[in-house]
Order: C-alpha cells, then sequence, then structure tokens
C-alpha cells in the first residue's frame, strides 16, 4: 500500500507542475527547460532552411530570427515584392550574410506539380536542404452547419495536401542525403478544438495523424519532424481567414491583445524547438497554455467546463472579443 501510495503521490505532483507551470510559461514545459538548458538557436548556423509562408506573419518573423543566427534562407510565398523586403531586412539582421545566402523563390503552394521543380532549385542553389518549415496557411471563422463543402477542400488542399506533397519530396532528398528536418507550423486548435474553425480544426489535426506515423515508420533514419502548435498569436492572419462560402475572406482586422502571443516570441521559441529537434511544442500565453493542459490532463472535468463556459471563454481569448 505505501508504494501504491508514493506512485499515487508522483503523479499527482507530475500534473501539478504541468499544470502550475502553466501559469508562468508561454510554452509547454519541455520547451521552456530547452530555452534555458538546451541548444541556442545559433547551433544552427550555416544550416539551410526553406521557408513557405514566408512574406508576412510568423514566417517572415522566423526568418529574421534564423537570419540573425547565421542561416542561409529560401524564402517562398506567392508575392515577390514582399518576399524581396523581408530578403532585405533578413541581410540588416545579419550583416555577416550575402546576398548569394538568401534565396527569393516565389511560388503558389498550391500548385503540386511545381513543388519538385521548386526543390530542385534549391538543391541547385545551395548543393542540399537541411530544413524544410511548412509554415504556409490559413485559418478559419465560420459557423459549422453553413460551411460548403468546397470550403473543406480548399482548407485542406492548402493546410494539409500541399504540406504533405513537399515534406515528402524533401524527405526523400533527406533519405538519399542521410538525414534532414521536417517543420509543420500546426496549431493548438490540432490540440484542443475551438469553435468557428470547424474546417481549420479538422486539417490542423490530420496533420498530426499524418506526420506521427512517419515519426514511427522512421524512427532510425536521421529524419526528424518539429510540430509547432501556437495558440493566437499577434498577426494580421484575421483578413485572410477562410469563411463559410468558397473564395471568400474573412476581411477583418486583428486586434491587439495581450492574451496573444507576439510573432517575435513565437517566432524565438520555433527557433529554440528546431535547433532542440522537439517532436512537438506548444506556444501560446499563460491562459490559453493552462485551458490547453487542463483538457489534456483532465479530460473528462474540463470537458464540462467547456460545454458550459467554454466557446465565449476560447473565442475571446483567441480573438480579443465577446461576439
Amino acid at each position: 500500500m505505501a508504494l501504491l501510495a508514493i506512485l499515487g503521490l508522483l503523479i499527482i505532483a507530475y500534473y501539478f507542475i504541468y499544470v502550475v507551470s502553466c501559469v508562468f510559461m508561454d510554452s509547454d514545459l519541455l520547451l521552456a527547460f530547452k530555452e534555458k538548458f538546451g541548444k541556442p538557436v545559433s547551433s544552427l548556423k550555416g544550416k539551410t532552411v526553406w521557408i513557405t509562408g514566408a512574406s508576412t506573419g510568423i514566417g517572415e518573423t522566423l526568418a529574421y530570427v534564423l537570419a540573425k543566427n547565421g542561416c542561409k534562407l529560401i524564402l517562398s510565398a506567392r508575392r515577390t515584392t514582399e518576399l524581396e523586403r523581408v530578403k532585405r531586412k533578413c541581410l540588416e539582421e545579419n550583416k555577416l550574410l550575402s546576398d548569394e545566402d538568401i534565396e527569393v523563390y516565389p511560388m503558389d503552394i498550391l500548385n503540386l506539380h511545381l513543388h519538385k521543380e521548386a526543390l530542385q532549385h534549391v538543391i541547385n542553389k545551395f548543393g542540399k536542404l537541411d530544413i524544410l518549415v511548412n509554415n504556409a496557411g490559413r485559418s478559419q471563422r465560420a459557423k459549422w452547419e453553413n460551411i460548403d463543402i468546397m470550403v473543406d477542400k480548399e482548407m485542406f488542399e492548402l493546410n494539409v495536401f500541399s504540406i504533405l506533397s513537399l515534406s515528402r519530396l524533401a524527405i526523400k532528398h533527406f533519405l538519399q542525403t542521410g538525414g534532414g528536418h521536417i517543420v509543420v507550423n500546426s496549431s493548438l486548435a490540432g490540440i484542443q478544438a475551438i469553435p468557428m474553425s470547424a474546417s481549420y480544426c479538422g486539417a490542423k489535426h490530420a496533420l498530426h495523424g499524418y506526420f506521427k506515423p512517419f515519426c514511427l515508420e522512421y524512427y532510425d533514419k536521421s529524419i526528424d519532424v518539429t510540430m509547432v502548435c501556437p495558440g493566437p498569436v499577434q498577426t494580421g492572419f484575421l483578413s485572410n481567414c477562410f469563411t463559410e462560402e468558397p473564395g471568400k475572406k474573412y476581411g477583418v482586422e486583428t486586434e491587439i491583445s495581450k492574451d496573444k502571443i507576439s510573432a517575435e516570441r513565437c517566432a524565438t521559441l520555433m527557433g529554440i524547438a528546431i535547433a532542440n529537434k522537439l517532436e512537438e511544442v506548444w506556444i501560446a500565453q499563460p491562459k490559453v497554455m493552462l485551458i490547453v493542459y487542463l483538457s489534456y490532463c483532465f479530460p473528462n472535468v474540463m470537458r464540462w467546463v467547456l460545454r458550459n463556459i467554454g466557446a465565449k471563454v476560447l473565442m475571446k481569448l483567441r480573438d480579443s472579443k465577446k461576439d
């Protein structure tokens, strides 16, 4: 009985530490530990990193973090002008980088037929690819029952199938070269469902379902996968969100809120996660982290809480609105 009591206390202590840590931290416990005692982002110096969706938001900010720490970059998105702007700022962040160290490669990630050509361009330019960061994607605001099925298809084409297509090509390259790293910008919506974003939640859950089997299949091939799960981030993502109707954007400016983590902080933590090859990381302000951890550790209790007050609370934390 004494042994069982000790085991019970250890389990309680384990969960207590995780839950309490969320009150103070803007990431999961392992990522916070690695930030203090793990490899710094500067350990990635000299690595060739390809970032999709690099013209705005988290992708743009991550480019600055990696450039500052000496990475060679390929920046991809549809808008060449914005990519050139990001490149100029990257070179300003690190005067030791040359113009040749940062490649602007405009592409429509939805054109899967061009993915092989794009990867070959990267290899021809730098000789290899070390890290692929799948960052391109869009969120959603829509009522569940009103979502046109074409919206679900468009969401999965962008947020899932384009990522799978490019990642599979990169992994074949990594198998030939002896290793590499795939980074997927998922979301806490892939861990804890949120209201008014059914297609988005489904797509993010799908990413975890696709990449976890890969990790089991190729655990011994020196190919790492990092699933990055941010909560609300202070970027201009709302204006470009999917809605209920095909082809329609949400078109609302993102409000500034203390409940959203800054893009700079999110990108810094992403850099640490990449440097330490962490499998899955959670990044958000403490309020959001607490809700996700409680749902993860105490699902029965939080199921009741979320059914009664969860929708309003989650929507307020996500969009800084009650409506």
